[in-house]
């Protein structure tokens, strides 16, 4: 990834029966949070540079606010989380989050929140949710939801924008990062998801010089969305 100083390590963890590495990610405060990823499966089983960016953002000086953190007792909800990373860093910043993410990746996303238990300042939950389908279950509205580098297959847009649409209340804030890919068909994924995007939402860009210092890149953009009113 872009970011060397983000460790890697290979781990034999002897009571764990998945194949991992682990990566660990400093805080502010000098702590580190260890998230376990598998060295085999799908596109959720590793941090992805977005998730680094979005997850240093959400400590940074530009998102906190005078009277504290902006996520302290905030509703979180992480949607696409695979291994947890930015969800269980909202958590450790006061938030109480809902990671989220398909069945097979339950196990990955709950030993991770297990693992970094101790830094968690609000709560963290793992649950199953499949894009596009129903959510009523998931109600209240969620104050921020999540997402990092979700802009990814293209068949899974509709589906991302539909529970986007039933998730969000008029005061929902989504962060989205994504890292801008020009291979293959990523641009004109990336193209049709603006179009289906600007249909019900409005979004701003995070400028670059408001990303974390150290953990940005030309090509990592995080958006603020609204629904349109």
């Amino acid at each position: 990834g872009a970011f060397a100083h983000v460790r890697e390590r290979g781990a034999a963890v002897m009571a764990e029966p998945m194949d991992c590495f682990l990566r660990e990610l400093e805080l502010h405060d000098g702590s580190v949070l260890v998230i376990r990823q598998l060295s085999s499966g799908d596109v959720g089983c590793v941090v992805w540079d977005a998730a680094i960016v979005l997850s240093k953002f959400l400590e940074s000086r530009e998102f906190m606010c005078p009277e504290g953190h902006r996520l302290s007792g905030k509703c979180v909800l992480e949607l696409g989380a695979g291994t947890g990373i930015v969800g269980i860093m909202a958590a450790t910043q006061g938030a109480n989050v809902m990671v989220t993410d398909l069945e097979d990746l339950q196990e990955l996303m709950k030993t991770n929140i297990e693992s970094n238990s101790h830094f968690i300042r609000g709560s963290c939950q793992a649950k199953v949710l499949k894009w596009g389908e129903e959510v009523k279950e998931l109600v209240p509205k969620p104050d921020y939801i999540l997402l990092a580098d979700c802009i990814y297959y293209e068949e899974s847009l509709e589906p991302l924008l539909k529970t986007l649409r039933d998730l969000t209340g008029s005061d929902t804030c989504i962060l989205c990062c994504y890292e801008q890919r020009t291979m293959g068909k990523n641009p004109q994924i990336e193209k049709r998801f603006f179009e289906l995007l600007a249909e019900h939402f409005k979004y701003e860009e995070v400028p670059l010089e408001k990303h974390d210092k150290e953990y940005r890149s030309e090509d990592i953009h995080i958006l603020q969305i609204y629904r349109k009113t």
